[in-house]
């Protein structure tokens, strides 16, 4: 039982290893590969970390801007038609979102024409939309830019290479060629995986966006609606 027990655990210990080993040599080689892409993948590793900062703040934005408004539609219109106007006004206030300061404003110029309270409230929309958008649009650049640059450090990395293979004399070993080669590929590799991430962070916020709009849209024409109903 002794020799069959000690079999397994020898066989569990050659297990673990074969598992634990590679992975940890695949980490280090990894993480030195990168470190040979040299100033190009700091460049890269900077873009990643601003496309970060400015999808999680974007996305942190827009979910307080989706929120439903129809609770919100329904107190404003209880209110205007109690001719609550102070209290439609307060309850837009605690709510904080883009629907709630459209309607701030049109509720503030009730007593005006239909016309120039649409005005008004298609001006304060277009204020929004321009919070919504904003940076947005680095990820677009990001997107583009990364894959380029990466591109450019791997020509810069092919030259080093070439120019270290000259300088060799006698025979060219393929390991001094293929390390080389492998080495300067490495930031192209960087640079499509920022772009691709920045890329569909973008069009996700985009996506977003528009869904915050079409909000908006059916927000503004509840409420004028609502001003065109009779007393």
């Amino acid at each position: 039982m002794s020799v069959l027990q000690n079999a397994q655990e020898d066989t569990l210990n050659l297990a673990q290893e074969g598992l634990t080993s590679p992975i940890l040599q695949d980490q280090v080689e990894l993480w030195e590969i990168v470190l040979k892409g040299g100033w190009t993948m700091a460049v890269l590793g900077v873009l990643a970390l601003v496309a970060f900062a400015v999808f999680a703040e974007r996305v942190y934005l827009l979910k307080k801007a989706k929120k439903d408004p129809q609770p919100l539609l329904d107190k404003v219109n209880a209110s205007v038609l109690r001719g609550d106007i102070a209290g439609a006004t307060d309850a837009c206030k605690n709510v904080g979102t883009p629907m709630s300061r459209m309607l701030i404003t049109g509720l503030n110029h009730i007593g005006s024409t239909l016309k120039n309270i649409e005005a008004s409230i298609e001006n304060v929309g277009k204020i929004e939309i321009y919070r919504l958008e904003k940076n947005i649009s680095v990820l677009g650049t990001i997107s583009g830019a990364a894959p380029m640059i990466g591109f450019f450090g791997t020509v810069i990395g092919m030259i080093r290479a070439f120019i270290a293979i000259s300088q060799e004399e006698g025979s060219i070993s393929p390991k001094l060629l293929s390390s080389g080669i492998y080495e300067a590929m490495i930031t192209t590799a960087g640079g499509l995986f920022v772009g691709i991430i920045a890329y569909i962070c973008y069009n996700y916020l985009v996506r977003q966006v528009s869904d915050v709009v079409h909000k908006m849209e059916v927000t503004s024409i509840e409420f004028i609606d609502l001003l065109q109903k009779p007393n």
